[in-house]
Order: C-alpha cells, then structure tokens, then sequence
C-alpha cells in the first residue's frame, strides 16, 4: 500500500529584520553617546522593526537635538515624557540593551545590518505597491506604470547623495583634472562643433542644465542637432529627446547636416542621381554614431530619467538634448495647480538630472510672443514662456536671434546670445544658419559644409 506524503506546509517568509543587531546598535550608542552621530549620518527611526526600538531612537534624536547627553537617565525621562516607557519595557530594558552589547565599537557595522533589513522592507512595500497599481484595471496602462515609477523614486529611492564631505577629499582630483587639461589643446567636456560659442561656455559641461530659447521657426531644434551631430563625430554618445518631431524627421535632418543636401529634397525622396552616392556613403558613416533618438510626445522627465541609465547600461552617455521644454508631459502621477509650477517642475526636474547622470542637458525653450512687439526684438530673460523658474535653474541661457529671418541668402546670419551664464562670461557669438540642410555653422564655414563644419 502507497503512502501518500503530503509537501510540507509553506511557512509565510519572516519579514526581514534583526532583533539582535537593533539591540545593539541602542545598546552601543548608550554606552559611547557620540557613536549616534557616525550612525545617525546613515540610520533613522523609521530603519527599526520593533516598536520600542523606534521610540528609542526618535529618543535619541530629541535629546540630541535639544544638546542633552543620553545615558540611561536623561533617555528613561525622555521616553516617560512621551508616556511609552512602560510600553518600551522601562529602566530594566533599557539597562539590559547596554549589558548585551558585544561591542559598542562595531556600533556602525550593526547599523548597517539594520539598514540593510529596511531596504529589504521597503522593497517589498515597494513591490505591493506596484502590484496593487497593476492590478487596478481602472487606471490606464501608462498611468500605472507612471505612477508605478513614481513609487519606486519615492519609496525604494530615498537615499540620495553622500552628505557633507570635507574639501581636502576632493583637492587631489581637482588637481588631477587640472594637470590633465593643461596637458591636452582640448578644453574639456563636449564640444559643439561652434568654435567661438565652444571658447565662450568652455564646452558642454557635466551635471549642467543649457536652455536653448527662441521664437518658432528660428532654428532651436537645428541648434541642438547641430550639437548632436560634432558630438556624434566626437565619438560621443547622444540621447535626443524629440517631442515635436518624429524620428524620421530627425534622422532627417542629420542627414541633411551630414551631406550637405537639401532637407526637403531629402524629406520628399526627390535625390538626383548624382547626389546618391553621397547619401549613401553619409549613410554608412552615420551608421556608427551613438546617437539615440526617442520621439515619445509628452514624454516626462521621470520617463526621460529611466530611459537615459537604460542607455547607460550600454555604455556611458555623454550628452542629453530634450526638443523642448513646454512640451514635456507630467503624467497624472505629478499635480501641480498651474502651467507655471509644472514648467518650473520640468525645469527642477532636468537640472537635478544633468547632475545625477553626470551629464550635460540641453533644452529647448519658448519665448513669449512679447519680444515679438517691441522695437528692439533681440530676447531677454523675462521673454521665456510661462516660467520664471527656467531662468532660476537654468546654468546657461542662450537666446536665437536672427535679425532678418526672411533674407534670401543660404546663410543665414545669427547671433547666439549667452544672456545667463552661471560659472562663465555671457555676451554674444555670430554664426551662421545654414537653411537648405537646416544646420548651425561657424561664421567662417562654407555655405555647403556637411559634417565637416
């Protein structure tokens, strides 16, 4: 006769935390009070499982704040003062977290085990969030991976930076990056491929936010492209944020940069036959280019962010341009009570990106239609569109001005206006706009300069 051994029950998993390494991270602290300010820099009430063990560290942290030594008195009249001493266990509690302590100099390594079981909770509260989101058919699917991101930044992601380092840590790598820059004819960072604006900015720098602002139809997107592209021959990697123009029209355009050849030619498909092998062979050297275009309309900066360290998993990226900035989305998951806040949480939003990523962000930017009525029409700061916060977070402020647009000339003169320039000159540079292949070049290029200008 066969016996049936029925699979042993599924025990539910213990939720993650160490009563043993909390009592020891409280114990230590009360041994050698100023043991709290090492792991108060990484540790907080809301990291402790059991109860008593967070009333005791919010203890910790009122008496520290109010300049009261803790020892076993001062921490027993704190917590009797919030009326939970019976409930923490009392005087013998708290007298026995100091006698069980192993070592009150590991007091940092037990609160990283706390940590560490935190993270662990916070991961799963995390996950069960996002569940229940997938779960509510109610929600669209984008509005649920939106909002689904926005848990995850808020709730798994609320670490952020490293604090207060002292300035003899970073004196070494300074000198470093001076040495290496006075050694080398290249300025740092990415070049633009526009001489006089490269010598003015000291090229595209890290962790810096560049608005490029103008009315309609004066050339913001070519600008950026004209970037995207010397960088691309710069073997750098280009992320292109297109929210106006499809990909195909981009890639387009940089086509048009790259042979020289009539954009619209280029857009109907109307190439002759002798300018064929010319496409082609742009073709093939584009094909090595690390740029990398996304044509989402609306998309938002939390969507940007994700996509970027997608790209970053492939490999560095050297340079952001977003196509432009009022017509950025916020999702459902951001509510804001006006055009102007959610304009000033998009521009918020980039400048702490171009800083996390360690990047440089370029940005396209509206002008009101003011600049458009007065007599002098070259654009100042209080022309851009709907925001006084782009001007506040902004690094760099650049300003297309094209005295006569409508001149019948294949080069376009313009003047790019550096209006604001935080860690730099401001003033003006002269290019030219090439409008037949819808491309920036240097005052002294050639009206038929490709990709070499």
């Amino acid at each position: 006769m066969l016996v049936t051994i029925p699979p042993p029950t599924a025990t539910p998993a213990q939720i993650p935390h160490s009563r043993e390494a909390e009592e020891a991270v409280l114990g230590a602290v009360m041994i050698n009070p100023e043991i709290y300010y090492d792991v108060a820099e990484f540790l907080q009430a809301a990291d402790f499982y059991i109860h008593r063990h967070v009333w005791i560290w919010e203890a910790f942290t009122r008496l520290n704040q109010r300049r009261i030594p803790i020892d076993l008195l001062t921490l027993s009249e704190e917590i009797d003062r919030e009326g939970r001493l019976d409930e923490t266990g009392g005087p013998a509690y708290l007298t026995s977290l100091v006698n069980q302590v192993p070592s009150s100099l590991n007091a940092e390594s037990y609160g990283r085990i706390v940590e560490g079981h935190a993270l662990r909770r916070r991961m799963i509260q995390t996950a069960n969030k996002i569940a229940t989101l997938a779960y509510d058919e109610s929600l669209e699917t984008a509005v649920a991976m939106e909002k689904s991101a926005f848990v995850f930044e808020d709730t798994l992601l609320r670490k952020t930076g490293i604090g207060l380092t002292p300035l003899s840590g970073h004196l070494s790598s300074a000198y470093d990056r001076i040495d290496l820059s006075s050694r080398t004819k290249e300025l740092p960072g990415i070049a633009t491929g526009l001489v006089d604006l490269d010598r003015k900015l000291g090229n595209l720098q890290k962790g810096t936010l560049y608005v490029v602002a103008g009315r309609p139809g004066r050339g913001k997107t070519s600008l950026k492209l004209t970037f995207a592209q010397n960088a691309a021959l710069a073997d750098k990697r280009v992320a292109v944020f297109s929210l106006e123009m499809s990909n195909e029209k981009i890639t387009n355009r940089l086509l048009a940069q790259e042979t020289g050849l009539n954009s619209q030619l280029i857009d109907s498909g109307k190439i002759s036959d002798g300018d064929w092998p010319k496409l082609t062979a742009a073709i093939e050297r584009m094909d090595n280019w690390n740029i990398f275009l996304d044509d989402t309309p609306a998309i938002t900066p939390i969507q940007i962010k994700n996509r970027c360290r997608q790209a970053m998993g492939l490999g560095s990226l050297d340079l952001v341009i977003v196509d432009y900035l009022q017509l950025m989305g916020g999702g459902d998951a951001v509510r804001v009570d006006n055009r102007t806040q959610e304009i000033g949480y998009f521009t918020r939003a980039l400048k702490q990106l171009s800083k996390e990523l360690d990047v440089p962000i370029v940005v396209g930017a509206q002008l009101s239609r003011a600049v458009e009525q007065r007599a002098d029409k070259r654009p100042q700061l209080s022309d851009l569109r709907e925001s006084g916060d782009i001007e506040a977070d902004a690094d760099v402020v650049m300003f297309l001005h094209m005295p006569d647009p409508t001149i019948q000339s294949l080069a376009i003169p313009t003047e790019l206006i550096i209006e604001k320039h935080r860690n730099g000159p401001t003033g003006s540079v002269n290019i030219n706009f090439l409008r037949s292949t819808t491309k920036f070049v240097n005052i002294t290029a050639g009206i038929n300069s490709g990709g070499k200008a």
